[in-house]
């Protein structure tokens, strides 16, 4: 009856969606489309607006760089070289669904997507730590600046490419009597776990 249900709404999202649906996928009884960057205002209108679909609710948007396993996206699709990506939870508490979008951005060096806060406003802060983290740029955003690192900081965090130690470290100045930036001072190392083993460990005793 799961199946079914499943089935049926996302026949529901094909004609909807028409052709701004790239790929629709049922897996562990979750649905999950992908929508083209550009399109992705125009589809979320359309979602939250169709009487049938009644997606009120952005639950939750984040960003995902796929750098290190672009291997596994749909290569059909030309998604393969394609690293950041916006995935959004949506929900109709009208009508008890839940779907997933996927949008991956056209430019791996500058990757955009349109803001979806005209449909959603509490896209705003998501939207804002998706560019602070990932570093992906918001469209049409009013108030697009960082919201979890300082003024300071340098670089996008969760980007796979970023360096465990940052680029910059801050330390308070005793002479100049603020907190000033400098070049991080830790230097890499390897850490060798040290494993202690006792005589006869595990042993069983006759």
């Amino acid at each position: 009856m799961h199946t079914t249900y499943l089935e049926n709404l996302a026949e529901s999202l094909r004609g909807a969606l028409g052709d701004r649906l790239i790929e629709i996928q049922v897996r562990y009884g979750e649905l999950t489309i992908n929508v083209h960057a550009e399109d992705i205002f125009t589809a979320s209108a359309m979602l939250r607006d169709d009487p049938i679909l009644a997606f009120d609710t952005l639950i939750d948007l984040c960003g995902i760089d796929y750098l290190t396993y672009g291997d596994n996206l749909s290569e059909k699709n030309n998604f393969k070289n394609r690293r950041f990506a916006v995935i959004y939870h949506l929900l109709s508490v009208d009508r008890n669904h839940r779907l997933r979008i996927r949008v991956l951005t056209e430019n791996n060096d500058f990757p955009v997507v349109d803001s979806v806060t005209e449909i959603w406003p509490v896209a705003n802060w998501f939207e804002r730590e998706a560019f602070d983290l990932y570093g992906i740029v918001f469209t049409g955003h009013l108030d697009l600046r960082r919201i979890l690192t300082d003024y300071g900081f340098i670089g996008n965090p969760f980007r796979k490419d970023f360096p465990i130690t940052g680029y910059v470290e801050m330390r308070y100045d005793a002479e100049q009597k603020r907190v000033i930036y400098q070049p991080v001072t830790i230097e890499p190392r390897e850490i060798t776990p040290l494993v202690i083993r006792e005589e006869n460990y595990g042993d069983c005793e006759s």
